[in-house]
């Protein structure tokens, strides 16, 4: 009797949505490599608008630790960030009922996740949504921590439990799947402009270590 075939977890076009954590000002001095976390949070907002991925975003106590950083997240029409967005939050895990209901709505099956921290907020979210049967992409090029140290660690105790680690242009190029999308050319022109910023990325958060 054959073997059943193994299931892949890949982005799903039109159920996957991607999930901003809490990318804030106060964080701005103590993140390692915060600039590039910002950078292709901005990088993925602006793929969100061509691909018509739709966006979930939050703050943790924002009354505390400031407001998310300038990004184009009012940019995205309405259909693809719910008026709430970003949504302020006291629990770690981005997962709380609202979102929770956010999703069931979207149908989603795949999300792509960056923020900070690794070791926090981004892994409460990852176990999170892995229980309830979503399969979590993380952007090694997109996720930081204070502690340089903790990220490696942390991303592997999230690819441990069932999460794929992955980096940023890779997860875009698998949403269009197809040199015939018709996103095709604008997609490669963001990935074109966004190059030096996405070297530098992989440099200061990744640097070799391929996790």
């Amino acid at each position: 009797m054959a073997a059943p075939a193994r299931r892949v977890a890949k982005v799903v076009p039109g159920k996957t949505a991607f999930f901003l954590c809490d990318i804030q000002e106060r964080f701005r001095l103590v993140i390692h490599a915060y600039p590039s976390v910002i950078q292709t949070a901005e990088k993925m907002l602006k793929a969100a608008k061509l691909l018509d991925v739709p966006v979930i975003a939050t703050e943790q106590n924002p009354k505390s630790l400031g407001a998310t950083v300038p990004l184009p997240l009012l940019d995205l029409p309405s259909h693809l960030r719910p008026d709430w967005v970003p949504l302020a939050k006291t629990k770690f895990s981005m997962v709380v009922p609202k979102i929770e209901k956010q999703l069931e709505e979207w149908g989603t099956k795949s999300v792509v996740l960056f923020g900070i921290e690794s070791h926090v907020c981004v892994l409460q979210t990852t176990l999170d949504l892995l229980e309830r049967g979503i399969d979590v992409h993380v952007l090694a090029d997109g996720v930081s921590s204070c502690n340089q140290d903790e990220v490696g660690i942390a991303l592997k105790r999230m690819r441990d439990a069932g999460a794929l680690v992955t980096t940023s242009e890779s997860i875009l190029f698998q949403l269009i799947d197809d040199a015939a999308h018709p996103a095709f050319r604008s997609l490669a022109g963001l990935v074109k402009e966004a190059k030096d910023d996405t070297k530098s990325a992989l440099e200061h958060l990744i640097a070799g270590k391929g996790f």
